[in-house]
């Protein structure tokens, strides 16, 4: 997560303005994305990194109670006025990934979508994550990586540190699936996704699941 300075200005603009960079994504197909991956939520359900609520909309009745973790606080203040507009009810937690405030397997859901770009230490997250499940429980995830293409790869790279700056700590260039792999989880499905409507840097994605064994 960036740190005070970066998110009593940048963090606060970029909360103003997430929906709003979002739309033509979400508009394009990335909405459908999103409610694809989350019709396989069910039971206790946490979703880390849950930012203004893009998700809210998509959690089905098969999730018993719904709890949103997000860092930071000027996006928690847009994820608690979308919450109760819906009229849904849901716990809005402020807290980070690698510091989840969850008792040891206390969820039998755990949903991250674009969020592994923007922790800053994903090993520590996801095994936060796998900690907080319970055993045979799932992590559904739709995340942007690191390009297969090696030019476009290159120039994530190149982009990474202004780009990190401009979008509240993301990572162009990150693998995430293999961090996930390599994580206590188990991935069970992991299928490469081209998300429409954003910049070509950012295009390439992996939606799936992951089980915790038991």
């Amino acid at each position: 997560m960036p740190g005070p300075l970066y998110e009593a200005t940048m963090g606060r603009l970029f909360a103003v303005v997430y929906d709003r960079l979002q739309a033509r994504a979400e508009s394009a197909g990335v909405r459908e994305m999103r409610k694809g991956l989350l019709s396989q939520a069910s039971g206790r359900t946490l979703e880390v990194g849950a930012g203004t609520g893009l998700n809210l909309d998509h959690y089905g009745p098969a999730v018993g109670e719904l709890v949103l973790a997000e860092p930071s606080p000027h996006m928690a203040r847009r994820l608690r006025a979308k919450v109760s507009a819906a009229g849904r009810a849901a716990e809005v937690v402020e807290a980070p990934a690698e510091r989840l405030p969850f008792p040891d397997e206390s969820f039998d859901t755990v949903v991250v979508t674009l969020v592994l770009c923007t922790v800053p230490d994903q090993a520590a997250a996801l095994a936060e994550i796998a900690r907080v499940l319970r055993p045979d429980g799932r992590l559904l995830f739709l995340e942007h990586v690191r390009s297969e293409d090696p030019r476009i790869a290159r120039w994530q790279d190149r982009v990474e540190r202004p780009w990190r700056f401009l979008a509240a700590g993301c990572h162009p260039n990150r693998d995430t699936l293999a961090a996930i792999e390599a994580s206590p989880l188990r991935v069970e499905l992991a299928a490469r996704e081209r998300a429409p409507g954003v910049p070509r840097l950012v295009s390439e994605g992996v939606a799936g699941a992951a089980r915790r064994p038991s």
